[in-house]
């Protein structure tokens, strides 16, 4: 029976799912979303929310207890001055995990996990790079065609 067991072994010893894990959420801070398997992104899930709990708590022992998990001291600012301020008045949930389909090389099922929010700060550097590519557009439209004989 699997009464209270959470979440699945990855086929990895318990020092790699560790450190996997680690790498994700470090990612995942850092980055805004990441693209993963379904299982590596429900394991990762709790293990984010609980590091922006921390950087909400704002505290000494908070912050010591994130840096285990953490890998950059970047990122770990990022954490307590950047997210734990977007997400002051979010009581919890701050990840979302959207299905992409199926890996074509192995069949795994793959998604997307990614920071509530996050879709609004790629929104804005979206518009930046289509209104760069469209003025790179309208410059070469703008060009004198070359002639050939």
């Amino acid at each position: 029976m699997r009464h209270r067991v959470r979440a699945g072994k990855l086929g990895r010893s318990p020092y790699h799912r560790k450190a996997m894990y680690r790498n994700l959420v470090t990612s995942l801070l850092e980055h805004g979303r990441v693209r993963t398997t379904d299982a590596k992104a429900k394991g990762v899930r709790a293990l984010a929310e609980k590091m922006i709990t921390l950087g909400k708590r704002g505290d000494l022992h908070a912050r010591r207890r994130a840096m285990r998990v953490i890998r950059t001291r970047d990122v770990a600012a990022k954490v307590f001055n950047e997210l734990a301020e977007r997400f002051r008045d979010r009581p919890g949930g701050y990840t979302r995990i959207m299905k992409l389909g199926i890996r074509s090389g192995d069949a795994a099922s793959m998604s997307i996990i990614e920071l509530v929010g996050a879709d609004e700060d790629s929104g804005e550097e979206s518009k930046k790079k289509s209104s760069k590519d469209s003025s790179k557009a309208s410059s070469k439209a703008k060009a004198p065609a070359k002639k050939t004989d």
